[in-house]
């Protein structure tokens, strides 16, 4: 989908999108090697291993939509819902801060959340079924 945002606009969110994606595909490696802070975390959760590989998927998933012209709306929308859910564990189960991390991932996790939003905002109209009611006429 063609994109009518300012050069203002696409640049902010361009940032904000390989800021999210750059965000989330650093964190895949862990996930998917099975490294032992990932283990801890979705252990915690109950959901080990099917969780976190599920999550790194959706997160790949997300990352991808986000640097591919046309669908980084749907890719906020993943990400944000995603993050969400890590947003939650942390305010629940896992803490702010994850084996004395001084709260880095909580941290992450707001940082792709705003910037997630950000781009939602931003590229509202580009959203599918939905997006055409954003749109300017």
């Amino acid at each position: 989908m063609r994109s009518n945002l300012s050069p203002a606009a696409r640049r902010l969110s361009w940032t904000a999108q390989i800021v999210v994606a750059a965000i989330l595909l650093q964190t895949l490696f862990f996930k998917f090697t099975g490294a032992p802070e990932s283990v801890y975390i979705f252990e915690t959760l109950g959901l080990e291993p099917v969780g976190r590989i599920g999550s790194g998927i959706a997160e790949l998933v997300a990352s991808v939509l986000l640097l591919v012209p046309g669908t980084a709306a749907l890719g906020a929308l993943v990400a944000a819902g995603v993050i969400t859910g890590a947003i939650g564990a942390h305010l629940t189960r896992l803490g702010i801060e994850v084996q004395g991390d001084g709260g880095l991932l909580f941290g992450l996790a707001l940082v792709v959340f705003v910037g997630s939003l950000l781009i939602l905002w931003l590229r509202r109209a580009e959203l599918p079924i939905v997006g055409a009611r954003f749109a300017r006429h």
